[in-house]
């Protein structure tokens, strides 16, 4: 049935889930969920011109249209990993706490320099996410480059039996997702199934020379190491460093980013490129989708940060304002989401950190940072009364860092008159 099955998609323009959206051609899952079955609209993707639908529903059985399974995200889970092998091109694929996606683009922007390559797009770095990523590849790739993401114990190996990457790396263990981690403990064993498949395949795994735990972690294991002999140049205003003699001037802000612009440079050598064509990659990088974004509006630089946030990510960016060379520095920070019962004590930690670093202006949104007690932070009122009543003036020199967790909604900050002066 899959092989079969598999014929039919190469036929196809591609798979889709949703109706709403789907294209002529395209090979529809009915997908089913506690408050949703996609079996209810196979009739809507056929005629909507679906090559052909998958589902569960018995009654499509003698619809030559349909085929028909016992579950519909397995039969897509397996027939991405199938599709997988009939493509038989390397497979690059990384997870960690913070960093993920801008890693994930610099790998891209680095190895498209070379090789036709292609990648995850947007979020879809889940147990849907990365079988729709692996059947977006075709023939003419060269190098698919996967984002793996997870909130709980047992997700990273699920999707590493379905990419079975050839090369890993995990770009840090941070507080993120506590809630259905349990611990930072938790998170570490969780991130590092990505490591346990490597070496049980007999795979590669790529290692930043700053992280001993990751070090110890991956003994005996096929380790590429990240370059030792660098160093930061300058952090004013966007990354620069040193890596075996070359200067790479990136458009990326806080040292964090150097890591993972390190880590995509290893990439490229593992990948057997020329420096140059490695460097070019990295320098032509420009963040954008709310992640590390620079801003610039009249005098004031602003760091958009507001795809997501935990209390690791939200730490470094608060260290990153602190050094930046500016007279006035303001934070407008959003709640952390997905920390259980670690909330209280981490957002009352972040607010905390904004007095020892210093920040001339703080501005705490949200439910959970409005219970934090700090005295010196300006409000705590939820981001709609927030967008209203305060107005912040952009003619003074200054630099503003923008963050929160996703659905806290902050860049429209941006599209609010707070910031339109």
């Amino acid at each position: 049935m899959l092989e079969k099955l598999h014929q039919t998609f190469l036929k196809s323009s591609g798979v889709n889930t949703d109706t709403r959206i789907i294209a002529k051609n395209q090979l529809f899952f009915a997908l089913k969920g506690k408050n949703f079955n996609g079996n209810e609209y196979i009739e809507q993707a056929l005629k909507n011109d679906a090559i052909h639908a998958v589902s569960s529903d018995a009654k499509w059985l003698t619809d030559p249209r349909v085929t028909v399974v016992k579950n519909t995200l397995t039969t897509l889970q397996e027939l991405a990993t199938f599709h997988r092998n009939y493509l038989n091109i390397p497979i690059i694929a990384l997870t960690g706490s913070n960093g993920k996606t801008t890693t994930k683009e610099l790998i891209l922007s680095v190895l498209t320099n070379q090789f036709k390559v292609k990648g995850t797009k947007g979020n879809l770095n889940n147990h849907i996410g990365v079988p729709i990523t692996l059947l977006s590849f075709d023939t003419s790739l060269q190098i698919g480059v996967v984002e793996m993401g997870a909130n709980h114990p047992k997700e990273i190996a699920g999707l590493c039996n379905i990419a079975q990457p050839d090369i890993g790396l995990i770009t840090n263990y941070g507080k993120a997702h506590l809630e259905g981690f349990g611990s930072i403990e938790g998170v570490k064993n969780s991130k590092s199934e990505l490591y346990a498949y490597l070496k049980e395949n007999n795979r590669k795994v790529i290692v930043g020379k700053w992280d001993p735990e990751q070090i110890v972690r991956t003994v005996g294991m096929n380790q590429f190491f990240t370059p030792s002999n660098t160093s930061i140049h300058s952090n004013t205003p966007f990354i620069q460093f040193i890596v075996e003699g070359n200067l790479i001037k990136t458009q990326l802000t806080g040292v964090y980013n150097y890591h993972n612009a390190l880590f995509a440079y290893t990439v490229g050598k593992l990948m057997e490129m020329q420096p140059k064509q490695i460097i070019s990659g990295i320098e032509n990088y420009a963040p954008k989708n709310n992640r590390s974004q620079i801003i610039i509006k009249n005098k004031t630089k602003i760091i958009l940060d507001a795809y997501n946030a935990n209390p690791t990510s939200m730490s470094v960016a608060l260290e990153n304002l602190a050094s930046q060379n500016y007279i006035n520095k303001t934070a407008i920070l959003g709640d952390m989401f997905e920390l259980g019962n670690y909330a209280a004590e981490e957002h009352q930690n972040i607010a905390s950190l904004t007095q020892k670093l210093k920040i001339d202006d703080v501005y705490l949104i949200g439910e959970n940072f409005f219970k934090s007690r700090i005295t010196s932070a300006k409000q705590f009122e939820e981001l709609s009364t927030f967008l209203k009543n305060t107005n912040i003036n952009t003619d003074k020199e200054q630099v503003i860092l923008i963050k929160g967790s996703r659905g806290m909604g902050l860049e429209k900050i941006l599209e609010s008159q707070t910031l339109k002066n």
